[in-house]
């Protein structure tokens, strides 16, 4: 990282093109300013106009949001993912020409995105634009951290760049980001058709995974299935944000677009949070519907969660596989004796936070590759889980289900579980959820466990069909 002392943006692409002349190579230069506050949903739309992938972030406390815009330098990795992504990122960080005088969550140089699921599944078309890790360092992030707003460019300088009409190019993307034009807006479309993939082989599925628990050959297992619906026109992303924004409020909202294609959902699920040397982790297991009044909603948290066998105990196996995985690289590790209820608007869970302090030599990274699958996404042992999930799910996942998120170069980042999520394609739109099978699920009652889940992404979609 090359730090640059407080000087203009012009004068500094004069620095970043001398190195390039020197080196006889592109330069990465970053570039952090603070702006007024701006509405973060309308720079998204506006986004539109540029004609360049968009990627949005909003935190579960909803005092935090990243909006990126293009793709200044995308890292993709398929063997070794982790490893070589995080190789791929510490040099990139390494290298560029950075200019940040705030050091902020979501300042300097940022970099989005996620991977997939399980790398050694057998890969669909579904998600041939999503690879299995891919991280990408947008041409603009828009942040808003700690109540300030602030505008970062991301920007290769060659050795024969005409200065002055990068720097013209720059400021019409601001213009166009922060100070639009009317734009028509359109509906996020109605809802023509709707398609559950393979309800009752699903149903069987699970029967063959309660049938390897008994034979003690698994504690857990959790399989997803689909819904594909049909719009009578192609997805208003905007739209959809501003509706999960509303009606999701305890919820990570997020956004990945890849040409027409866009992951987009609202999940509750921290996998893990670092700050420095802080670590944030999330045990989030055991789902049960929300009550009419506050009665019967107190009733159900404590008939169907805090007192349900079944819930509990598929809590409790998260809560000890995130603690054993993080304990070679934490200290000082701090663990609730007892889950709480964390209620969304259609759901509730238990809920436990997992506290601790990163030793030095470890990084997100680490802690990824460590957490993930978490036994709430894959199952117990976790390889006996895969490896059945493999030969028998009836999708590939892709980016459902598995760590998305960011991180930037003042060694802050934030990863969530990508639940309660769709991929938009053009009009049509596939929804994705899963449940944890024990030795005494029941195939219906696990049917139904997912059909409240696709309640979210289903409710902003308007979808009214009660077939699902």
């Amino acid at each position: 990282m090359i730090d640059m002392k407080e000087i203009t943006l012009k004068h500094m692409i004069y620095k970043v093109q001398e190195q390039a002349k020197s080196l006889q190579s592109a330069q990465l230069f970053s570039w952090t300013k603070e702006i007024s506050s701006v509405d973060m949903l309308t720079v998204f739309q506006n986004a539109k106009q540029l004609k360049k992938d968009r990627t949005f972030w909003m935190n579960s406390d909803n005092d935090f949001a990243l909006v990126g815009i293009g793709q200044a330098h995308t890292l993709v990795a398929y063997k070794d993912r982790f490893t070589e992504i995080e190789r791929q990122w510490n040099e990139i960080k390494e290298n560029a020409f950075i200019y940040n005088k705030y050091n902020l969550a979501g300042t300097g140089l940022v970099s989005l995105g996620g991977m997939s699921f399980d790398p050694l599944r057998e890969r669909s078309s579904l998600w041939e634009k999503y690879p299995p890790s891919q991280l990408t360092i947008p041409e603009v992030t828009i942040a808003n951290s700690e109540g300030r707003y602030f505008l970062t460019y991301n920007h290769y300088c060659y050795p024969e760049d005409d200065i002055d009409n990068t720097v013209h190019k720059i400021e019409a993307i601001e213009n166009t980001l922060l100070y639009p034009k009317s734009i028509k807006e359109y509906p996020i479309g109605q809802v023509v058709a709707s398609h559950v993939v393979a309800p009752k082989q699903w149903k069987q599925t699970v029967i063959q995974a309660v049938d390897e628990i008994k034979k003690n050959r698994a504690k857990k297992i959790v399989l997803a299935r689909e819904m594909r619906i049909t719009l009578n026109r192609q997805a208003n992303i905007t739209d959809m944000l501003r509706k999960l924004i509303h009606m999701q409020p305890n919820s990570y909202i997020f956004a990945f677009e890849q040409g027409d294609n866009c992951f987009i959902g609202a999940t509750p699920e921290r996998l893990v949070q670092v700050e420095k040397e802080k670590l944030l982790s999330t045990c989030l297991a055991g789902t049960a519907p929300r009550g009419e009044t506050k009665v019967s909603d107190a009733k159900i948290a404590r008939d169907e969660l805090l007192e349900n066998a079944k819930n509990r105990e598929e809590h409790e196996y998260v809560v000890q596989m995130i603690k054993q995985s993080i304990e070679d690289s934490c200290e000082d590790i701090d663990i609730p004796s007892s889950p709480v209820i964390y209620p969304l608007r259609n759901l509730q869970h238990l809920y436990t936070p997992v506290k601790a302090t990163l030793k030095p030599g470890y990084s997100v990274f680490d802690l990824i590759k460590k957490l993930h699958p978490t036994p709430a996404l894959g199952g117990v042992p976790t390889e006996t889980a895969l490896a059945f999930m493999r030969e028998h799910e009836l999708l590939d996942r892709g980016w459902y289900g598995a760590p998305i998120g960011w991180l930037d170069s003042n060694d802050i980042s934030e990863f969530a579980v990508a639940l309660r999520s769709g991929l938009v394609q053009a009009n049509e739109v596939s929804l994705f959820a899963g449940c944890g099978i024990m030795r005494d699920s029941d195939p219906e009652m696990e049917f139904a466990e997912t059909k409240m889940k696709f309640l979210p992404m289903l409710q902003v979609l308007e979808e009214s069909d009660e077939s699902y």
